[in-house]
């Protein structure tokens, strides 16, 4: 195995010891190294237009033509898996998933549909335009093996399974140092606002509301993450935070996660979509004709706003 860079790269940063990640437009991937044999593993594949930085990042940190042992996923939404299926053909590695994630990347199901109501963003307002069906890998994706929380090829980790975002949304956790890498059980940014994730915005904030489709579940692993008290986070939207202000802001959002992250109205507030290993079972009715008024102004406003915010932006930069 090739030397890994001991300097910091402009196209990627470092997390933790042996874990590495980068930001293509609003999602994160990682690596993450198993430093006593130098094999390492991929932690989703972000957008479609994330495959070329994936690329340029494995190459500088383990050498050109370098290939992961496996890519492991968080869950199978469109942002965390959309260079997925070009790596690992390229690649010819396992993927590896929770079970209760193999419907949405197998093709037989597709995920609870979105709630373009909630999140009072233009990220939120946006999200009937994004991609609904899941991938079909057929099989080149397999669950994680056992029935122990091990992670394949890296013996330091551990998976939490952390459901309601996605039904099988999984975390890894790692003990020696306290890492946690969340994936979207919680992130680092406002993710419903295009101008938080534009400006890269830090601030512990509960699952994107847009695709959370049960927020029963999702405040229970909020929680059970809370309780291991980690000392670093890494998610899928968001720069990586530690120290003490991470450790209150995580915090906060486990003890009131029912005011500071469950929207006050939206499709899955009061009843959640039900699914299981077939995938989704049943959903709820979509929001009334009066929420539908107020998403359409609101998402005028939010466009609005964000077009102000580039425009100043750009003129800030040309004076």
């Amino acid at each position: 195995m090739e030397k890994v860079p001991t300097q910091e790269n402009k196209s990627y940063f470092e997390v933790a010891e042996g874990v590495w990640g980068l930001t293509d437009i609003f999602t994160n991937v990682y690596v993450i190294q198993n430093k006593p044999d130098n094999t390492w593993v991929l932690v989703d594949a972000g957008l479609k237009t994330a495959y070329p930085k994936i690329k340029l990042m494995v190459n500088e940190l383990f050498g050109e033509n370098a290939k992961p042992s496996a890519i492991i996923l968080t869950h199978g939404h469109f942002d965390h898996t959309g260079s997925l299926k070009k790596l690992a053909e390229e690649w010819s590695v396992p993927v590896y998933a929770h079970y209760l994630e193999l419907p949405y990347l197998t093709g037989k199901s597709a995920y609870p549909p979105p709630d373009p109501t909630v999140g009072g963003g233009l990220m939120s307002y946006m999200a009937d335009l994004y991609p609904k069906t899941g991938l079909d890998l057929q099989n080149r994706v397999e669950a994680f093996p056992g029935i122990t929380p091990d992670v394949p090829f890296l013996p330091e980790w551990k998976y939490l399974h952390t459901p309601g975002h996605a039904p099988g949304h999984v975390s890894f956790w790692r003990e020696k140092d306290k890492v946690l890498i969340a994936g979207d059980a919680f992130v680092t940014t406002k993710q419903e606002s295009a101008i938080s994730v534009m400006l890269q915005t830090k601030v512990i904030s509960g699952p994107p509301k847009y695709f959370t489709y049960d927020w029963y579940k999702a405040e229970d692993s909020v929680q059970r993450l809370a309780s291991l008290l980690p000392d670093v986070v890494a998610t899928g939207h968001g720069k990586p935070m530690s120290g003490k202000e991470m450790q209150e802001q995580l915090m906060e959002l486990a003890y009131h996660f029912q005011d500071v992250a469950v929207p006050k109205h939206g499709r899955y507030v009061q009843s959640p979509a039900f699914a299981d290993s077939r995938g989704v079972v049943a959903v709820p009715k979509p929001e009334s004709e009066p929420y539908k008024v107020i998403f359409a102004l609101s998402a005028a406003a939010a466009l609005t706003a964000l077009g102000w915010a580039v425009y100043s932006r750009s003129k800030y930069y040309r004076s």
